[in-house]
């Protein structure tokens, strides 16, 4: 069993920054792909960023260039900094976990307001 517990969001103006971070429970953090998703009003649920376990990682057109996905496997965290952010970043975000062995896990979620 894996749970994931979200930290760092926040109202930031447009063009600000904010950096989430999610922390893991269990020992096989290391093994696992790493992923954000975000959810807005009214939308689906889209992925955002994804890294896997030696750190390769891939992003979502929208967010190229200015949101970076990184994991320390020492704190078992994984971790979203949002640079150039706009008011259409607005979203629940949610931290992701996929085992190699299978499964998806999902973490409560933490709110982005981006303010123009």
């Amino acid at each position: 069993q894996v749970q994931l517990v979200e930290s760092g969001g926040g109202l930031v103006q447009a063009g600000g920054s904010l950096r989430l971070s999610c922390a893991a429970s269990g020992n096989r953090f290391s093994s696992n792909a790493m992923a954000w998703h975000r959810q807005a009003p009214g939308k689906p649920r889209e992925l955002v960023a994804i890294i896997n376990k030696i750190g390769v990682t891939n992003y979502a057109d929208s967010v190229k260039g200015r949101f970076t996905i990184s994991r320390d496997n020492a704190k078992n965290t994984v971790y979203l900094q949002m640079n150039s952010l706009k008011p259409e970043d607005t979203a629940v975000y949610y931290c992701n976990s996929l085992p190699i062995s299978g499964g998806s896990y999902w973490g409560q979620g933490t709110q982005v307001t981006v303010s123009s």
